[in-house]
């Protein structure tokens, strides 16, 4: 069995890491070769998975720490509307009075 190292498609980057000129389609040396390309590929779906999902968990916490200030936002806000449909109250007039008014006008 060759060894990668050995291997026409190998090269080592100038920051020492392996890189890998094999296509599993087109120029792969020995049955070997695909097992590994298999693992390589393998490794680096995992790896691009562990970032996605320490990326969501990143996020999780966000929220996380974002909910007592949402949640006094709303009250707060939900006051302001209250205050503003009690100020307005008086330009409706009663609603009460207006359904006594439609009903004396019925008859």
């Amino acid at each position: 069995m060759m060894q990668c190292s050995e291997c026409e498609h190998f090269k080592r980057g100038s920051d020492g890491r392996a890189l890998f000129k094999c296509d599993p389609f087109a120029n792969i040396m020995e049955p070997e070769c695909l097992v590994k390309w298999q693992l390589l590929r393998t490794t680096e779906l995992s790896q691009k998975m562990n970032r996605m999902v320490a990326g969501y968990e990143a996020t999780l916490e966000i929220y996380k720490r974002m909910q007592p200030l949402q949640e006094k936002m709303f009250r707060h806000m939900e006051h302001e509307i209250d205050d503003i449909e009690e100020g307005d109250a008086w330009k409706l007039g009663g609603e009460e009075d207006d359904d006594e008014d439609e009903e004396k006008g019925a008859y």
